[in-house]
């Protein structure tokens, strides 16, 4: 269930709270990456610690795992609250997210090959790549699903299978089987792609309706594809927020500076009532952009991936620990976060690094995911007390 809180008035930026069957997650939130259902270089106890509300892992990736393999956690579950294959993993009780393996089409397959992410650094790419030969060898892609041939492993992945995944996973909020293309793909392409994901999104659904256990708890988000064309994104848009879904996904690849435009573009078209969440999104730019247009929530594996190379965030901006060797500093000041807490200094998590221990990882990952969590508590409280505009504009001034 998703109820609206507060609407900031200038802005499309709204609060709200989403209600799972393993907790609340108040709105707008950064979904934290767990790809497999475990934040990388945190023990389960440290989650808590970060003010985390939420985490997304991968279908895809999950799909070998064997449960007996896995580490048991002890921890207590209400009479209501299942205790999901995931949460056993995670080794903690909370909301958490499912992705339907849609993403791996691209990046597995045509990202892989190509060496092309989501989003276009810069126009160069696409002259770049204009007179050669769109590479799909490592996937096949058909109307009944996709062919997967990565490292000698052939998979084939459709809705029905997905759906199947996503229900033994566990998720409380789960996405549609999608198929998401390269900002290379031209028109045609994608125009062919965006129906075959729309007719996947009423299989998705109609497999949904039909099932018989408790994981009926669990809500399905369609998903808004169209690549970088804004009548396919309309059109997805309209079609995929006509649809009976809990939640809306905006995904797909974009160009340089396209998702924000892309945002105006589908939003318009979603029902006002249900909760968005755009993927695999994160910047900080991007976060407010998305939040002031209507998102309520993201993901993004900037605040783990960056922190495991020694990226660290701050509200003046980012730097690396690497080059804080004689800084006898906190990380960031007046920081509340578990590492700040310990009095690890710029100097200490440096050696940490320079000493390859696991521990420097831990400690940066830990002060990156709590800063994030924590400008989304800002954020929140700026839209509450009608400031978001406001907050914006000094935070990222800052940056």
């Amino acid at each position: 269930m998703f109820k609206i809180l507060k609407k900031d008035k200038s802005t499309n930026a709204r609060t709200g709270i989403l209600i799972t069957p393993h907790g609340k997650i108040l709105t707008p939130a950064y979904t934290i990456v767990a790809t497999h259902a475990e934040i990388k270089c945190l023990k389960p106890q440290d989650i808590a610690k970060t003010n985390t509300q939420v985490v997304i892992s991968n279908t895809y990736h999950l799909w070998n795992f064997v449960p007996k393999q896995l580490p048991i956690y002890n921890f207590k579950f209400t009479n209501k609250n299942k205790k999901t294959f995931l949460l056993n993993k995670l080794g903690s009780n909370m909301p958490t997210m499912t992705d339907s393996g849609g993403f791996q089409v691209f990046s597995l397959g045509f990202g892989k090959e190509n060496k092309v992410g989501k989003i276009l650094k810069n126009g160069a790419n696409l002259r770049m790549y204009a007179n050669q030969q769109i590479k799909r060898q490592q996937i096949k892609i058909t109307d009944k699903g996709v062919f997967f041939n990565i490292d000698g492993q052939r998979r084939f992945l459709n809705p029905e299978i997905s759906m199947k995944l996503q229900e033994k996973l566990g998720a409380d909020i789960i996405f549609a089987f999608d198929e998401c293309t390269s900002p290379l793909d031209d028109f045609k392409y994608n125009k062919k792609a965006l129906e075959r994901t729309h007719r996947w999104a009423k299989k998705c659904l109609s497999l949904m309706a039909n099932r018989q256990s408790q994981d009926k708890q669990q809500m399905l988000f369609g998903i808004v594809q169209g690549g970088r064309f804004k009548s396919l994104r309309v059109k997805s848009a309209k079609f995929i927020g006509s649809l009976p879904f809990d939640g809306f996904g905006i995904g797909g690849s974009f160009g340089q500076n396209e998702m924000l435009k892309t945002l105006k573009i589908v939003i318009p078209h979603l029902p006002e009532e249900k909760p968005r969440h755009l993927l695999g999104i994160g910047k900080i730019r991007d976060v407010f952009n998305a939040v002031e247009n209507g998102v309520d929530s993201f993901d993004c594996v900037i605040p783990t991936r960056e922190a495991r190379h020694g990226r660290i965030y701050t509200r003046h901006g980012h730097y690396n620990i690497s080059k804080n060797r004689n800084k006898n500093i906190s990380l960031e000041k007046g920081c509340k976060c578990p590492a700040c807490k310990l009095n690890i200094s710029r100097s200490k998590l440096n050696a940490l690094f320079k000493a390859d221990l696991p521990r420097a990882q831990r400690f940066a990952t830990l002060h990156n995911v709590w800063f994030f969590n924590n400008l989304m508590k800002n954020i929140r409280a700026s839209i509450d007390r009608g400031s978001f505009k406001t907050f914006k504009k000094k935070f990222l001034s800052g940056i």
